[in-house]
């Protein structure tokens, strides 16, 4: 699963290497988030409020969130996901793309 994320943004290699990094550091994370959220609401909504977590998280976070790809979320995981989904930044985005306010 790990070499299609890196094919699929090959293409993006001859950018700046930070830039590179931090898109596929973003994917990554993506697939970790999407599930835990995808619990709650419906795919698309899902979809939706994963970019708007991952626009409010931190580089940081985004890095220690795709540390979990390939394996089930664990408690530390959601608890770091919830937070991120509760900042204001977040907040302001669901409501820009029509997703429901997570509680």
């Amino acid at each position: 699963m790990r070499w299609a994320i890196l094919l699929a943004v090959l293409p993006l290699a001859a950018c700046d290497p930070q830039v590179f990094a931090d898109k596929t550091m973003r994917q990554v994370a993506s697939q970790v988030v999407l599930p835990v959220v995808n619990l709650d609401m419906p795919a698309g909504p899902a979809q939706a409020a994963t970019n708007c977590i991952l626009d409010a998280a931190s580089p940081d976070e985004v890095r220690l969130l795709a540390r979990d790809v390939g394996v089930e979320a664990g408690t530390s995981t959601k608890a770091t996901i919830r937070e991120i989904a509760l900042r204001p930044a977040a907040q302001a985005c669901y409501a820009a793309n029509g997703v429901p306010p997570i509680g």
